[in-house]
């Protein structure tokens, strides 16, 4: 069943602390025989058409997108189990740039640089569907609950993040600067998205208003579909009494492209079954009878109306009792059957929202992926989500027979959805080798939908730019400010907070401190006039032009008759806080050797200093004993035949339950002649260590 709609008219805080810098980059697994970043390499410029729909919301600093700059991208990681089928040799891949291997896509990076990549590189226009869930801007930093593996680790009471917990992406921002974020993403968007693809929003109470004024100006007011409510997170606010009303509900906002849109599906799976009953004849559509003769008699419609059957089937209908006169109205009614399905509509409140299957914050509902893209498109098509996180949206992609591109900046989430994916593939994999259907779902909400094949049993990580290390910014800004003595501000979109009487910037510690920084500092305060305050910069490291550039700016504030004198603390070199880098690198004992045609693997032992530091940092309040090094590690996945590049999946040991621990040992075929056999580990911090044997 499709719903179609009209085509829219175009509209114009002081405790030693750690902080893991990229120095050796032991931790990723690029850092063995990595090809050389890309930062060099001359990127391609993309135009992105203007917005022009009305009205249009004002905010300071608003700027759209003219032209844009599209880094290239580094294969990192490649899942490809060759006990597959080769369904990725179907035409179904006809449209799919020849660049990429066929297969899921994972890509870490900034999604506005990835989108741009992807539009440089044959996206543009091919995507189908879209479904994001952008951060709402609620204040609040976001974390990534991790626990050892069979160990109970709690919060102490007063900490700010325990060691459980790790930042995943802060929340809080400067409202222009979410505006101009989501602004410049959804102009991309509508470069990616096919004709007559969707694209679906989720936002909260608080700012979904300011996200249809900005979506109405980037695709236009006309091409607006639908605002759908879904179940979010209920908090508990019995403390507050009579003051507060909890939020139940998140909105989902549909834009279609183009009046060539439309559902897919609009069938929900009821939580019983309806009954069968007896429904009149009448109807408007056309064509259809303007009288029947049943049993001698002759029934019309109502005025304007038709009858619903012709007379053929209408006797055939009658004869099976299927059709009846109404002893009351004396007009013509048919039978409907019990049915287990129902029309969509925009109260999506009967499934989940949230889940916390895999310990990700605001992970988003299986269940909701898949009405969401059975809705907007068909199997074989495009399915992307650049917010990524768990994964759920290619999670449920390649259940239900999509193609599908992800991407997160951090990295975190794509460890995570990697994983999640490995276990979907393998567990469709098996059920093809025991020749069940590939993929086949409980499809009850969709009944024209019966039998999917995955369209690929393989995905490829790849990495846009080099942020390795800037998707732990926001954990090292807290671990930066407590060391220093910075109090946050997080009402600032530029400036970190403040010390004492001085403004602090934290530089992000993927690159030196530079003059380009000190220019945007510059920048900064010219459109503050009336600041008068200092400014301590925190780095990690710093180029030799930074000092000549500070020696000319602090010429005259040096005497006190100029404001805005800039001093810098380097966390590497600095007397009194230089002690903030340490860095040490996992340590693991293997021992790999070939037996005849096999490859056997064991795992003696693994120890993470960062766990372990994290754990010391307690000052004895947290009692853990690591009495087994597996509690430490998250997965294992082994390549054995590694060409120093691209690391290529071929066993993957990711435990099924939370308590459950990697086995350790493993055996896998051997490849013919010397080979170098690579295995990568990941603890529980999602902290990366590759060994490589050559055997």
């Amino acid at each position: 069943m499709t719903t179609k709609r009209a085509k829219p008219a175009k509209a114009a805080k002081t405790k030693k602390a750690v902080i893991y810098p990229k120095v050796k980059k032991q931790k990723s697994t690029p850092a063995i025989a990595e090809p050389k970043p890309v930062h060099h390499a001359k990127p391609v410029e993309i135009t992105i058409s203007p917005a022009k729909g009305r009205p249009m919301l004002t905010w300071v600093g608003k700027k759209p997108l003219g032209l844009m700059n599209a880094f290239p991208a580094q294969l990192v990681e490649r899942f490809e189990p060759k006990a597959a089928s080769p369904v990725e040799k179907s035409e179904a891949w006809s449209d799919w740039p020849v660049q990429y291997p066929k297969g899921g896509l994972l890509f870490h990076g900034d999604n506005k640089e990835v989108l741009a990549h992807l539009i440089a590189n044959g996206f543009r226009q091919r995507v189908k569907s879209i479904y994001i869930d952008p951060p709402f801007n609620t204040g609040v930093d976001y974390v990534r609950k991790v626990t050892l593996r069979g160990k109970k680790m709690e919060k102490i009471a007063g900490e700010e993040y325990s060691f459980t917990e790790q930042v995943q992406y802060s929340n809080s921002w400067n409202l222009d600067a979410y505006l101009q974020f989501l602004f410049q993403r959804l102009q991309i968007c509508k470069e990616i998205l096919s004709d007559d693809g969707i694209i679906v929003i989720r936002m909260d109470v608080h700012f979904g208003y300011y996200l249809r004024m900005i979506a109405d100006e980037v695709f236009g007011a006309n091409a607006f579909e639908n605002e759908i409510i879904v179940n979010r997170i209920k908090k508990n606010v019995t403390n507050k009494g009579r003051r507060t009303i909890p939020n139940a509900v998140d909105y989902l906002y549909v834009y279609f492209k183009s009046g060539d849109a439309e559902y897919k599906n609009v069938l929900r799976k009821l939580p019983q079954k309806q009954q069968g009953y007896w429904h009149n004849m009448d109807s408007p559509e056309i064509p259809g009878p303007r009288s029947l003769s049943l049993s001698g008699k002759t029934y019309y419609p109502s005025p304007g109306n038709h009858l619903k059957f012709p007379q053929a089937q209408a006797e055939k209908m009658w004869e099976a009792g299927k059709l009846r006169e109404n002893p009351r109205s004396g007009n013509l009614e048919y039978w409907v059957e019990e049915k287990d399905t129902i029309n969509l509509d925009s109260d999506w409140s009967d499934i989940p929202g949230y889940t916390f299957d895999t310990g990700y914050p605001t992970e988003n509902s299986e269940q909701l992926l898949e009405r969401v893209i059975k809705a907007t498109s068909k199997p074989g098509e495009i399915v992307l989500d650049f917010f990524v996180g768990s994964g759920t949206t290619a999670a449920v992609a390649q259940k239900l027979g999509r193609r599908y591109i992800g991407c997160d900046i951090n990295r975190g989430a794509i460890q995570t959805t990697s994983k999640r994916l490995q276990t979907i593939i393998v567990d469709q994999i098996e059920e093809q080798k025991k020749k069940i259907h590939q993929g086949k779902l409980d499809l009850g909400e969709n009944a024209t939908e019966q039998l999917i094949v995955p369209a690929q049993y393989s995905f490829s990580a790849y990495r846009v730019n080099d942020y390795d290390l800037y998707i732990q910014h926001n954990e090292a800004v807290n671990l930066a400010c407590e060391h220093i003595g910075i109090t946050r501000t997080k009402s600032d979109n530029f400036f970190d907070g403040t010390r004492g009487k001085s403004l602090a910037k934290i530089t992000p510690f993927n690159h030196p401190l530079s003059p380009v920084d000190l220019e945007e500092i510059k920048k900064e305060l010219k459109a503050r006039p009336n600041e008068d305050r200092d400014v301590i910069v925190v780095c990690l490291g710093k180029e030799h032009a930074v000092d000549s550039w500070l020696t000319d700016w602090n010429r005259l504030r040096n005497s006190g008759d100029v404001p805005n004198k800039i001093n810098i603390i380097e966390l590497r070199t600095d007397q009194k806080y230089g002690k903030f880098i340490k860095h040490e690198p996992a340590k693991v004992r293997i021992k790999v050797h070939r037996t005849g045609d096999r490859i056997k693997i064991e795992i003696f032992d693994f120890i993470s200093p960062t766990i372990i530091e994290r754990l010391n940092q307690q000052n004895g309040l947290l009692q853990v004993k690591i009495d087994d090094w597996r509690s430490m590690v998250d997965c294992v996945m082994i390549d054995p035949n590694y060409d120093g590049k691209v690391f290529n999946i071929s066993l993957s040991d990711v435990p099924e339950k939370k308590n459950d621990l990697v086995s350790g040992k493993y055996e896998l075929p051997a490849p013919k002649g010397s080979v170098k056999v690579a295995i990568k580990i990941i603890d529980m911090l999602g902290e990366e260590v590759v060994e490589i044997r050559e055997i």
